[in-house]
C-alpha cells in the first residue's frame, strides 16, 4: 500500500513537472516566433530537458549518487515522459469530444504512436 501511494505521488509530481514544462516551453517558442517543424523540434527538446532537470533535482533532494542516482533518474524520466504523453493524448481526446470505447481506442493509438 505504501509503495502504491509513493507511486501515485510520484506520478502527480511528474505530471505537474510535465505541465509546467509544457507551458514554459510554449511561452519560449512563442517568444522565439517558432512555427511548424522548428516549433515541434524545439518543444520536444525543451520538454525533455525540463523533465531531465526535474528528475536530477529530485535525485539531488534524495541525496542519491552513482548508480542509484542514474537508475532513479532514468526511471523518473521514463515515468514522466509516459505521464506527459498520456496527458497529451487525453487532452486531444477531450478536444475531439470522444467518450467511452472511442476515447479508449483513440488514447491507446495516440500513446502507441507517440512512443515510436
Amino acid at each position: 500500500m505504501r509503495k502504491l501511494i509513493i507511486l501515485i505521488l510520484g506520478a502527480l509530481l511528474a505530471g505537474n513537472a510535465a505541465y509546467a514544462a509544457d507551458t514554459d516551453c510554449a511561452a519560449k517558442a512563442a517568444e522565439k516566433k517558432l512555427a511548424g517543424a522548428a516549433k515541434a523540434s524545439f518543444m520536444k527538446k525543451c520538454e525533455r530537458d525540463a523533465i531531465q532537470s526535474s528528475c536530477d533535482q529530485q535525485a539531488a533532494d534524495k541525496k542519491l549518487a552513482g548508480a542509484a542516482k542514474a537508475s532513479f533518474t532514468q526511471k523518473c524520466v521514463t515515468d514522466s515522459s509516459i505521464a506527459a504523453v498520456q496527458k497529451s493524448c487525453d487532452l486531444q481526446a477531450a478536444d475531439k469530444k470522444l467518450a467511452g470505447a472511442a476515447k479508449a481506442s483513440f488514447t491507446k493509438k495516440c500513446v502507441a504512436n507517440a512512443s515510436r
